[in-house]
């Protein structure tokens, strides 16, 4: 999907389309940021009735902007027009803020792009069926048993799926059609957005080896730092080098990892049905918080993160025996700790406890500027099946933190 979450904000204020808006800093929770919206707008213009079929109406003028965020929140996502300033995912919203303090700012909502997100993909499902679901916004799709599927290469197929998804939901997405997945993904980032790229084995040497090394989805910027050592910068200079060479220099597996991606070959199937390894949430913090000084507050961001996590798992259907914590300090370390648990557990009661059974084994005198929650050896959960024990808590046990 094109710059999915922030496309799915346009839907909702279409009077942004063509501007700089980042999305992130904070999720809507309690008075949503439409209510705060509407609010600015009836002092703006107190003679109109303003209702939420008004969000679209409301001036451009009175929507924040970056330039006065103050904190520690990372963009999410931005459109297209705030890319052209530099402006990224993963970055922090001050730095954000100095590449183009005049962009809109709104915060993240997550209820709202899941929703969008079932709906695209169950466009897609009825179209084709064979379907690999890779999170939120992306999805790969097997075109070979789909009638038409093969016309023009998959282009007409991938129109068609482009045409009913913004049909359905307003929103457009690009695709990459390849013979693998390993160049489908690196196809559908060529003609973004609302494109479509076909890419052929023959293809190989003029659409994929001029490409720097880290279009190559499985090589990051350590692995992208170690090749640019070696003099090797592009994907052709890649597959260029032996797999001897590659194998001594990065690892038996990883280096003949690097050598098929560089000759595009991928044997990978679509994983219809997969189990997740674990869930988490976590936050990072407006202002470093101590946990003495800021026992409260850590208190309500901890009950809030488990009652997310149970939230999860309670919609993904699932229960774990071990649950953990992340702390990462103001000097960027990060610490873990994990407990585990005879019977599997999934309330935000039993979560708690566990998670502050981990907290106590961890050390807690240096300020912290994050916190997560995780749950892991997930099991699929029944509410009929004998697996289902509480965990005893009485109310001081629930609620007792950074003790």
């Amino acid at each position: 999907m094109d710059a999915f979450y922030a496309s799915v904000e346009l839907l909702r204020y279409p009077q942004l389309k063509g501007l700089p808006v980042v999305i992130g800093g904070g999720r809507r929770r309690g008075v949503s940021f439409d209510t705060d919206a509407l609010a600015l707008a009836r002092q703006h213009q107190p003679e109109r009735d303003w209702t939420v079929a008004d969000l679209g109406r409301i001036p451009v003028e009175l929507f924040p902007r970056l330039s006065g965020y103050t904190g520690r929140g990372v963009i999410t996502t931005a459109t297209y027009a705030a890319r052209q300033f530099g402006v990224g995912s993963a970055m922090g919203m001050m730095k954000a803020a100095k590449l183009c303090p005049d962009a809109i700012l709104l915060p993240v909502d997550f209820d709202e792009y899941r929703r969008y997100s079932r709906a695209f993909k169950a466009v897609i499902t009825d179209i084709a069926p064979v379907m690999e679901d890779r999170g939120v916004d992306e999805v790969y799709i097997d075109f070979t048993a789909v009638p038409g599927g093969q016309r023009e290469g998959g282009r007409v197929l991938a129109r068609l799926i482009q045409k009913s998804i913004f049909e359905a939901t307003g929103l457009t997405c690009s695709v990459g059609v390849a013979p693998n997945k390993l160049l489908a993904k690196m196809a559908s980032e060529f003609n973004k957005p609302n494109g479509i790229a076909i890419v052929h084995e023959a293809d190989l040497q003029t659409h994929i080896w001029p490409l720097p090394c880290r279009k190559v989805n499985g090589i990051g910027p350590k692995a992208e730092a170690k090749l640019a050592a070696q003099g090797i910068h592009t994907i052709g200079d890649l597959a260029a080098r032996e797999p001897a060479w590659l194998r001594d220099h990065f690892g038996k597996t990883y280096g003949a990892w690097l050598h098929e991606a560089a000759w595009g070959r991928d044997t990978r199937p679509l994983v219809t049905e997969s189990e997740p390894v674990s869930i988490s949430r976590e936050t990072t913090f407006e202002r470093d918080l101590h946990a003495v000084r800021d026992r409260a507050e850590l208190g309500a961001i901890f009950t809030r993160l488990c009652e997310q996590v149970a939230a999860d798992l309670e919609r993904k259907g699932y229960a774990g025996h071990t649950v953990g914590i992340k702390l990462r300090f103001a000097d960027f370390q990060i610490v873990t700790r994990d407990h585990s648990l005879p019977h599997p557990v999934r309330t935000a009661a039993d979560l708690r406890h566990a998670a502050t059974q981990a907290l106590k084994r961890a050390p807690l005198a240096r300020p912290l500027r994050l916190l997560g929650v995780r749950v892991g050896k997930l099991v699929p959960w029944d509410e009929n099946s004998e697996q289902k024990v509480a965990l005893p808590l009485a109310i001081e046990q629930q609620f007792a933190l950074f003790t």
